[in-house]
């Protein structure tokens, strides 16, 4: 858990989320999830009907992969807010890049809080998602 006299608005994680993201990860993903969109999995679908360049990753993976990082920062259980929105697709090959920045730290509830802004890139700093999450703090 993060301990507000060891933070500061301004600091910033960052973690390597997946390094040459593999076609088997995006299919093992729509195993686990259920969504077995063929924009995911039919590399045949995806490029000469729908007309993308190959199969691209769910966003709740990149999503998931971007929460590994944010409760490992701010740790386990202290979540109490966590959004995005997805902003650029993720290829298979792509290496993803998570960064929070602490904004704000602030009382809510009785408590403290952290305040993040959340921004995962690829291997060309292209933001492929970006969004915010809360989280409680040691004081």
């Amino acid at each position: 858990m993060l301990k507000e006299n060891e933070i500061n608005v301004g600091d910033v994680h960052t973690a390597v989320l997946v390094e040459d993201l593999k076609r088997t990860q995006i299919v093992q993903y729509a195993g686990a999830s259920g969504d077995y969109n063929p924009l995911h999995t039919d590399e045949i679908f995806t490029t000469q009907i729908a007309g993308y360049p190959s199969v691209f990753a769910h966003g709740m993976l990149s999503m998931g992969l971007t929460g590994t990082m944010l409760t490992n920062y701010v740790g386990d259980g202290t979540l109490k807010k966590y959004g995005v929105r997805f902003t650029n697709q993720v290829w298979p090959g792509d290496t993803l890049t998570g960064k929070a920045t602490i904004v704000d730290i602030r009382e809510e509830d009785g408590g403290k809080v952290v305040d993040l802004m959340i921004e995962t890139t690829n291997q060309n700093d292209v933001a492929v998602i970006t969004g915010n999450a809360t989280a409680r703090i040691e004081t």
